[in-house]
């Protein structure tokens, strides 16, 4: 994750210092989030058949590759970099957790202390993210945008190695071929009304966080002229504050846990994001408001991340558990090319209202979740 930090502030600002204009870049962020839409369809079930362990190998090596494009300004090299970030990304946020499920309740620990491993778990990747802004900042100072790009590739390939040597493999059902982990994934996804919803959450809010990821370079810009004096290095301290953010937000679900379950707690924190995007769509000429609530939503990716890890470990079967987690990334992908298709259609202000409409009605979804667990304990009872 350091490696995929590392690039987060950069890739909109590479781009723009290679010539292309704010178009030209969103069909580049297209591409990428297309071939997430597309790969994700079925590398999630290929990990669970042969193995999450040699795919998250697969996933650092592919990454490495697409950072490797990023010293070519040509277009279509960049192009193919952004297709083969998008298929590293499907495997990142899938082959990775599902590794770390297997091997948690493989271990003898119970499924209650699930949501402190994914919380800690948050609260090394703030800090790990906290590290590459402030490397990146440093980096671009003194090298250039593309710097950040080759000290993840190097990351990339030391966590490949790691890999190797450090961890079991585990999978799914070893038993049954990839199409079946792929229909499996797919009967699961509609007879399990909660694991569907829970799906179009996790669409929704990403979805939203991804066009943030965007949409706040330039919108920044916008309100702050000297932004775009690289010597400064702006994006990586201001990134390193966004990241600070989501570290506060992992211990914040830690104090909340206590006396909420995931579910409630994740309820409020989308009601919250949705009002932060709110506020954008109301005060859009305001650069202070806008830093403001860019700040809050990611407190609320914080505590997002660390739910919604701990509702996917405690809905999602074991079996498909890969293969259903890039089924969720489909919608979300699609989402977020459609926005950025029409980037030039829309003012930011309709963005962001688009987007905290996303958050509301992903409120509404758990809030559905939330009810069917209720009718069935009281059913029981």
């Amino acid at each position: 994750m350091f490696g995929d930090w590392l690039q987060g502030p950069y890739v909109y600002e590479l781009y723009h210092s290679y010539g292309y204009q704010k178009e030209s870049i969103a069909v580049l962020f297209i591409a990428g989030f297309g071939s997430s839409a597309i790969f994700g369809t079925f590398l999630g079930s290929l990990a669970d058949k042969f193995g999450r362990k040699r795919f998250s190998i697969y996933c650092g090596l592919i990454y490495a590759l697409s950072c490797l494009t990023k010293l070519s300004p040509q277009f279509w090299v960049l192009m193919v970099g952004r297709i083969l970030g998008g298929i590293a990304t499907s495997l990142l946020f899938s082959a990775y957790e599902a590794w770390m499920v297997n091997e948690h309740f493989k271990s003898g620990f119970l499924e209650d202390s699930l949501s402190s491993t994914f919380s800690l778990a948050i609260f090394g990747n703030g800090i790990a993210a906290i590290v590459s802004g402030i490397v990146g900042s440093i980096s671009t100072i003194y090298f250039g945008y593309v710097a950040p790009f080759m000290i993840a590739l190097v990351l990339f390939l030391i966590s490949c190695i790691y890999i190797q040597y450090n961890w079991n493999e585990n999978y799914g059902d070893k038993s049954i071929s990839s199409l079946e982990v792929f229909t499996g994934a797919l009967n699961t996804l509609k007879t399990d009304i909660s694991v569907s919803l829970l799906g179009l959450t996790q669409s929704l809010f990403e979805g939203a966080m991804y066009v943030f990821v965007f949409m706040w370079t330039p919108m920044l810009k916008e309100s702050y002229p000297e932004f775009e004096d690289r010597s400064l290095g702006l994006h990586g301290l201001i990134f390193a504050g966004f990241m600070v953010m989501i570290m506060l937000g992992s211990s914040v679900y830690m104090l909340l846990e206590k006396h909420w379950t995931p579910e409630r707690i994740y309820l409020g924190n989308l009601l919250i994001a949705a009002l932060s995007f709110l506020l954008i769509s109301l005060y859009i000429e305001s650069g202070l408001v806008k830093f403001f609530s860019f700040m809050v939503f990611e407190l609320c990716c914080g505590v997002h991340f660390t739910c919604i890890g701990t509702l996917r470990g405690k809905y999602i079967p074991e079996q498909t558990r890969s293969a259903v987690m890039n089924f969720f990334r489909i919608p979300l992908n699609i989402l977020v090319c459609f926005i950025l298709y029409y980037v030039e259609h829309f003012s930011s202000q309709k963005i962001f209202l688009i987007c905290s409409c996303w958050l509301s009605l992903s409120g509404l979804a758990i809030n559905h979740i939330i009810s069917r667990d209720h009718k069935k304990i009281t059913s029981t009872v």
